[in-house]
């Protein structure tokens, strides 16, 4: 059973940065995309980010670029999210998905991890 734990989240200060942490098991890795999304309280849940874990330029949401890194270790099936320069508007809980390659909609979630920026 495909499983995504995150971890590394917690409360920073306006300016600050985290990193967070995504295990992925009982996957394929190479065969994923695996994003980062994010929703904050009474608001829907938003794309962050995504990486294509056999290689490929990431893509990010307009409101990170510059300031949000994803990145991956194969070796480790662990995909990261570094995030700098972090806004109160940046608070939400953070999730990390999976979906294969060919597919269009993330099969695979985790828990969350909650990000709290305070100004």
């Amino acid at each position: 059973q495909v499983q995504l734990v995150e971890s590394g989240g917690g409360l920073v200060q306006a300016g600050g940065s985290l990193r967070l942490s995504c295990a992925a098991s009982e996957l394929t890795f190479g065969q994923y995309y695996i994003g980062w999304f994010r929703q904050a309280p009474g608001k829907e849940r938003e794309f962050v980010s995504t990486i294509r874990v056999a290689g490929g330029s990431p893509t990010y949401a307009n409101s990170v670029k510059g300031r949000f890194t994803i990145s991956t270790d194969n070796t480790k099936n662990m995909v990261y999210l570094q995030m700098n320069r972090l806004k109160p508007e940046d608070t939400a809980l953070y999730y990390c998905a999976a979906r294969q390659i060919l597919q269009n909609q993330y099969d695979y979630w985790g828990q969350g991890t909650q990000v709290t920026v305070s100004s």
